[in-house]
């Protein structure tokens, strides 16, 4: 649908008297025509909220024994970690080839090239279709269960906290005999509300470090020209971040732990967790910095009041937090999955993705409120952190 939408698109004629295709002058969409794309996006959004969970829950469900044992548990670590070494080249290939593809080819030529991608996807699932272990859940009904025990569990969960006289001296938080699935929401509610401002850090990835590298000097092979790199697919630091560190931390780091601490995994699910959000927390510092020089170089070279004008410093200079940001999923968000999928009954794993997902989608929206905050905030004392005048503004503050 997106492909037949860019298609229409580009073949819609300029109003007479405009040239430039470029300018903006083009005539606005018609009703259907908006209606249709919009409808091709929240279909793709809703695949994604199936397909996403569902087939990465149905990979796990493949290294696990019949009993639990360590090494089904460290086969399992390493799959959550090579399903995600493939997707970072997935993205790897989105912010360079693709993006350029889109930007000098056109849009409809992009989107063709996704779906046939995701065509032969499909087909080399299909060819495995006999060799997958695939069991019928035990209950057949578990979200029904879920929805019943709920509130009985929520009514608990306080009485849960404090009667407590003992720490909790595994990291497992649901005893492995409890598999009607009561409470195991709430229970896990402390983790999955903390893991929103982790991902409130990583939104900001596409957001402000791009705005950042738009003003600055994106110029490749020489002062007097060469070629001019888009701040977006610098996003591609990330994906290389992911596809060097994993295999690293997988082969060496994870081995080189276990001899410490003995865990199959090497580290706990929730110290790989809070190293992530350390990690994260590290890469606003580094940003900050950075953004203090840029701020610094455009009042120097006398830009403070030219927005679009390029202020005399490298992108290069936003690697750093790129590839820290990178550093900081490699711990946090892949643990976070499988931490999610480990603590649900077997016939919820599923939704423990889904849970774990959905603490990317809340914090992007939270990352959103908070920039709105802040901006309502800051305008009504004087000036705004995120002004449209990105020299004036303080994303260092921010």
């Amino acid at each position: 649908m997106l492909m037949v939408s860019s298609t229409l698109q580009a073949t819609h004629p300029h109003p007479a008297g405009c040239n430039d295709a470029a300018t903006a002058c083009s005539s606005p969409l018609s009703p259907f025509r908006l209606v249709f794309f919009y409808t091709a996006l929240y279909l793709l959004a809703l695949a994604q909220g199936f397909h996403k969970p569902c087939s990465e829950a149905f990979g796990a469900d493949q290294f696990v024994a019949a009993s639990d044992d360590p090494s089904a548990n460290a086969s399992r670590s390493s799959y959550f970690n090579g399903f995600h070494f493939s997707i970072s080249w997935g993205y790897a290939v989105a912010t360079t080839v693709l993006s350029y593809v889109e930007d000098n080819v056109g849009w409809t030529v992009g989107f063709a090239a996704c779906w046939a991608t995701m065509v032969v996807y499909l087909a080399v699932f299909l060819l495995g279709t006999g060799s997958y272990r695939a069991e019928k859940p035990v209950d057949a009904a578990p979200l029904a269960r879920l929805a019943e025990t709920s509130a009985a569990a929520a009514r608990a969960w306080t009485k849960w906290v404090f009667s407590r006289k003992e720490a909790i001296c595994t990291e497992r938080l649901l005893p492995i005999e409890e598999v009607d699935g009561k409470g195991f929401v709430v229970k896990l509610l402390p983790i999955w509300m903390t893991s929103i401002v982790f991902a409130i850090i990583g939104a900001q990835e596409v957001t402000l470090f791009t705005k950042q590298g738009s003003t600055m000097d994106r110029r490749v092979g020489g002062a007097g020209g060469g070629l001019v790199v888009p701040p977006a697919p610098l996003q591609f630091a990330i994906s290389v971040t992911f596809f060097t560190l994993l295999p690293v931390y997988d082969r060496a780091l994870v081995p080189l732990a276990r001899r410490f601490t003995r865990h199959p995994a090497g580290i706990t699910k929730l110290q790989r967790i809070g190293a992530g959000m350390a990690i994260s927390c590290l890469a606003k510092v580094v940003a900050a910095l950075v953004e203090a020089k840029r701020l610094c170089a455009a009042s120097d070279a006398g830009l403070i009041d030219r927005p679009d004008a390029t202020v005399p410093m490298s992108l290069w200079w936003l690697v750093p937090q790129y590839v820290l940001i990178g550093i900081s999923k490699v711990f946090g968000v892949i643990s976070l999955e499988e931490f999610f999928y480990d603590q649900v009954p077997n016939g919820l794993r599923c939704v423990g993705l889904a849970m774990s997902l959905s603490v990317l989608g809340v914090g992007s929206y939270a990352s959103g409120m908070l920039v709105s905050a802040i901006d309502w905030t800051t305008t009504s004392g004087g000036e705004s952190w995120f002004s449209d005048d990105i020299n004036r503004a303080h994303l260092d503050y921010f």
